[in-house]
């Protein structure tokens, strides 16, 4: 089986997955070009009170919502909330920001989401490389932020991201993170450099991966690290090709912590804890106490700290560890990270739908 040497990692990782993951710092600078180039002001409006964002979208696409909440934390002022399927929540009103982001631009639910806000008459922005839903946007007149074509549409993270962080400031709903945005930038090409396929063998990344070989992951996050918690969890299904589950504390540990009562019997679980260097205490705690009363059914607790010096650099370090991990698994086990072959079968099973 491969290791994780460069020469390893680029024999199986034909198509430079890896590559896009590293180009999220460029990814992140280049997307606040692209926003700008959107011209938001020309049809978006500032709304008074507490007017909710909703972003709409799937999968990849999906998550730069959840990703912007957890990097905005407290200093976001109205409510925002990320919509998984075809229907908009009966609450949407005319004043509700609708954010549509579909990498291909022809997402089924996301599509019907943009025509369910227009027939509102909901204020949206489309986020896409192109497809049915910039040919809708740019004929309703609704702002088109431009994606580059070429990703996965899982790696255009950084580009869904930054969307929805630059729309939220845009509308009064945050603060303008911009100079967070490329403090992050500078950090991240570090963190690649550390990481990265030219590493050591014993780098973070590797070596998170080495643990996991063989093992299904059981991913824990708290508060801002939940959704990044989902997001190692569905990059592992789509690069590596294997299950992984992902749950929020202290939630699981009102429930799922005893699931790990017979989990030897099962199988082989790894049980990886995100945690956020300025996480509360009671978190801390909480982590501690959790990991060790599992550890004697596990097949190990991985324990991952957040690094940077402001929350939208200690969430994308993680973002950025998640990913890289999940590719030297996909490595490890001999799997291209690229295709998801049976993605593709489903949609054409349901008649050539995009799912992200």
């Amino acid at each position: 089986m491969p290791g994780l040497s460069q020469e390893q990692i680029e024999a199986v990782d034909t198509t430079g997955q890896v590559e896009d993951v590293l180009a999220l710092p460029q990814h992140l600078e280049d997307a606040l070009w692209r926003v700008e180039s959107a011209a938001l002001e020309k049809s978006l409006r500032r709304l008074e009170g507490l007017t909710p964002l909703i972003v709409c979208g799937m999968g990849g696409s999906a998550i730069g919502g959840d990703l912007a909440v957890a990097a905005l934390g407290d200093r976001l002022t109205k409510p925002m909330s990320t919509i998984r399927g075809y229907e908009l929540p009966s609450w949407v009103t005319p004043e509700t920001h609708v954010i549509c982001m579909s990498y291909s631009g022809d997402t089924e639910e996301t599509l019907a989401c943009y025509e369910a806000a227009g027939t509102l008459g909901a204020p949206r922005v489309a986020v896409t490389t192109g497809g049915r839903l910039a040919e809708l946007a740019r004929a309703d007149g609704c702002p088109v932020i431009p994606l580059p074509a070429g990703l996965q549409p899982r790696a255009a993270v950084a580009y869904m991201l930054v969307s929805v962080l630059e729309i939220a400031a845009f509308v009064d709903a945050a603060p303008g993170l911009r100079t967070e945005i490329d403090g992050a930038a500078a950090a991240l090409d570090k963190l690649g450099q550390e990481w990265g396929p030219a590493a050591d063998s014993d780098s973070l990344a590797k070596r998170v991966a080495q643990r996991g070989k063989g093992s299904t992951l059981c991913i824990y996050g708290a508060g801002p690290t939940a959704p990044i918690a989902s997001r190692w969890k569905t990059q592992i299904n789509e690069n590596a090709k294997v299950h992984a589950f992902a749950a929020d504390l202290p939630e699981a540990d009102h429930n799922e912590i005893v699931g790990w009562e017979s989990a030897s019997t099962l199988g082989s679980f790894l049980a990886v804890f995100l945690e956020d260097s300025d996480q509360h205490p009671r978190v801390r705690q909480r982590i501690e106490v959790t990991a060790r009363l599992i550890e004697p059914e596990a097949a190990g607790t991985v324990r991952l700290v957040s690094r940077g010096s402001t929350r939208l650099e200690r969430v994308l370090s993680l973002v950025l560890l998640g990913d890289l991990v999940s590719i030297y698994l996909a490595v490890l086990r001999g799997e291209d990270p690229c295709p998801v072959t049976v993605i593709d079968r489903l949609k054409e099973e349901l008649g050539g739908l995009q799912t992200a």
